[in-house]
């Protein structure tokens, strides 16, 4: 369903965070009802059993779920505050998660809300824990019990070095069991992690096919309170923190703590200040401490650069031996929900959820030109150049959700991306002839299944248009796209209004000024009607059959009776169950016009019109619907191939345009909404 929320402005990070358990209950709630009771919480919703463990795989040995009192004397939440020794790797492949947690640990703030310190194993302990994610635009409160899964008292997941300290063990379940199951943590990047403890939005570089501006990026992104990462890429398993003649290691996650420009013999040379979290083993090149080249800064400046890199394992060194060394560089660009107020600068993010739903707007990529224009479309406009040139850098990024609680269905990462045009004045939802003519200006750098595609582009300002996709059209996919730019920009979802241009039906002619085909089917008309000069539903359905039936251009089966029921409630203005002839003259006017309508797209004469081009239709027919309406009507109309018969697609424009007619007469202001009792409410429902 597209929503839109927009947050611009810095953020104490206090937005609403959603309690996730079953009973709606919160931690706190959950924590005071078992100390009450003098009971240990078992958590219902994530039970100590095999199934949180895996789903495709019987557990390989006999697991024991153990409290942490259970499997040492004085157990502890943190010990000595939360740091990346604190976090060892069990028998999952979650390494990625491993590194996102260390990462983690070098921003407290950050850190204190994924891991609350209201909690540990002292007198309000009460075997509840809790931990905060960001999942999908929403911060997450996640409970979990204390049991954790052991073998011969030694936990096999993530734990501690320390064999009394619990966090890392803790944080891990509960992540899992916001995405199912342990095993579903299994692959992933830390980028992805990284996100969900922050809200953040993720770029990904390679230092050697980088933009030429990268320090720029990543100065501005260190300034906006963004979390940065780099490592050195491994040829094999062998080379895995494996120490090069530099002091620098291969395989390995460093921080990225700082960016400057020294002037050097004249020269303005650019230095970044990186963090290896072992300590010690540390660069060894120009630029690192105690070198010559520091000899040969003003003094003054050389005070201010090396004032706050006093920490083992941080060093720095010029720009160039940095692209050289490092093959990979992250970015978690903070949102203004994931800052502090102590952040110098800000970005500007705008939010969109929507869904890919076959049959109506799962349209793939450009390549299937017949479909990919019924992909949602946003509207993107930048106003603001940026500060320091005539261009606007934006960020997009495309994610697709629930796809890892979705492995237990079997539905795996879709392959996804997106493209950007530019944007024509109106906002109406752009059709096949738009893209068919118009090139794109800028797209995703290539479709991939990853959770998250995201790309920055510097544009002239402007009004663009994106369009997200999956590959292949017919893949259905909730998303989330997040639009970062440094100055505010607008944006809104094209084709989002509900509308219809309903004139009220002529006058029928009078009898004397009826036309040949009038008086035919005054002729059967009559041939049908008792003594009232009225039609019933099965009369009409006989009648309609039999004209229809004469067109060789229409192939159907006839018209259902519930077709039938629904014209009749269309056009029975003085509410008989019947059609007066007058009344049928009325309808057959609006149903020739509906005819060539349906003709118009069943191109081949097959009897069907593909589900995707119902937008239009319904369109010419007067009646404009957005996504939502139109994914439910493809479900409720379409067929296994996406295909609309000529019975479906009459039952849906007279049943809408019997709606929108509904609802205008009600809406005597015309302020685009009403007020309805149940009665009226089940009146309106059953006589549709």
């Amino acid at each position: 369903m597209p929503l839109q929320s927009t947050l611009s402005g810095r953020s104490s990070g206090s937005s609403r965070v959603l309690d996730t358990q079953s009973d709606g209950k919160s931690f706190e709630e959950l924590r005071h009802e078992c100390l009450m009771k003098g009971v240990l919480f078992e958590d219902p919703d994530f039970p100590a059993t095999d199934s949180s463990l895996y789903y495709s795989q019987t557990v390989p040995v006999q697991i024991e779920w153990k409290r942490p009192k259970e499997l040492c004397e004085n157990p502890k939440f943190i010990v000595g505050g939360a740091s990346r020794t604190d976090i060892c790797q069990g028998q999952l492949g979650d390494c990625w998660l491993l590194a996102a947690i260390a990462s983690l640990t070098l921003k407290k703030e950050a850190l204190a809300r994924v891991v609350p310190h209201d909690q540990d194993f002292d007198r309000r302990y009460a075997g509840i824990f809790h931990f905060q994610f960001w999942h999908h635009n929403q911060w997450m409160d996640v409970v979990v019990d204390d049991r954790l899964p052991s073998v011969r008292n030694q936990l096999i997941m993530v734990h501690s070095a320390s064999n009394d300290e619990f966090w890392s063990a803790l944080l891990e379940k509960a992540y899992a069991k916001l995405h199912g199951s342990y095993e579903s943590l299994k692959g992933g990047s830390t980028m992805e992690a990284m996100e969900d403890f922050t809200g953040g939005l993720g770029e990904v570089y390679e230092t050697k096919n980088a933009p030429n501006n990268l320090f720029s990026i990543m100065k501005k992104a260190l300034d906006r309170g963004s979390m940065m990462g780099c490592s050195i890429d491994i040829s094999s398993s062998a080379e895995s923190e494996a120490k090069t003649s530099t002091g620098l290691v291969k395989g390995h996650a460093y921080s990225i703590t700082g960016l400057e420009q020294v002037n050097y013999r004249g020269q303005t040379v650019q230095l970044i200040r990186v963090r290896n979290p072992w300590g010690q083993v540390e660069w060894n090149g120009p630029w690192s401490d105690n070198s010559r080249e520091w000899n040969y800064v003003d003094q003054a400046e050389k005070n201010r650069i090396l004032q706050n890199s006093t920490e083992d394992g941080e060093f720095w060194m010029e720009f160039q031996d940095f692209q050289r060394n490092y093959d990979k560089v992250e970015i978690c660009n903070m949102t203004p929900d994931s800052l502090t107020d102590s952040t110098k600068r800000h970005w500007e993010l705008s939010m969109f959820e929507g869904n890919w739903i076959r049959g109506s707007t799962a349209g793939g990529c450009r390549n299937y030109i017949d479909t990919f224009w019924t992909n949602p479309q946003f509207k993107l406009e930048l106003e603001d150049a940026d500060d320091d040139d005539d261009m606007c850098s934006v960020v997009i990024a495309l994610m697709q959700k629930n796809r890892r609680k979705l492995r237990m269905e079997g539905l795996d990462l879709e392959t996804i991306g997106f493209a950007l045009y530019e944007a024509p004045n109106d906002e109406d939802h752009q059709g096949k002839d738009f893209f068919r003519y118009h090139a794109s200006k800028a797209r995703s750098r290539t479709y991939i299944n990853l959770r998250e595609v995201a790309e920055r582009f510097t544009l002239p300002p402007g009004k663009y248009l994106l369009v997200p996709t999956t590959f292949q059209p017919h893949h259905e996919a909730d998303f989330l796209i997040r639009i970062c730019s440094e100055k505010k920009a607008q944006a809104l979802e094209m084709g989002s209004n509900v509308d219809a241009d309903l004139p009220d039906p002529p006058m029928p002619s009078p009898p004397e000024e009826e036309s040949d085909e009038e008086k035919g089917l005054r002729r059967l008309f009559e041939q049908l009607a008792g003594s009232d000069q009225a039609i019933s539903v099965r009369e009409l359905q006989q009648m309609l059959n039999g004209v229809l039936s004469r067109r060789k251009e229409i192939k159907f089966d006839g018209l259902s009776l519930n077709t039938c029921h629904s014209i009749i409630n269309l056009m029975d203005v003085d509410n008989t169950g019947k059609l007066e002839f007058q009344e049928f003259k009325v309808f057959w006017e609006k149903m020739k016009k509906w005819i060539m309508l349906f003709l118009s797209f069943d191109t081949d004469r097959s009897g069907k019109m593909s589900s995707y081009e119902l937008r239009i239709a319904l369109k010419a027919a007067g009646m404009q619907l957005n996504n939502q309406l139109l994914q439910l009507i493809g479900l409720r109309f379409a067929d296994d191939n996406y295909d609309i018969d000529f019975d479906d697609y009459l039952t849906c424009i007279v049943r809408l345009e019997n709606m929108f007619r509904a609802f205008q007469a009600m809406d005597k202001l015309k302020r685009g909404r009403v007020n309805m009792n149940m009665m009226q409410f089940l009146m309106l429902s059953m006589n549709v």
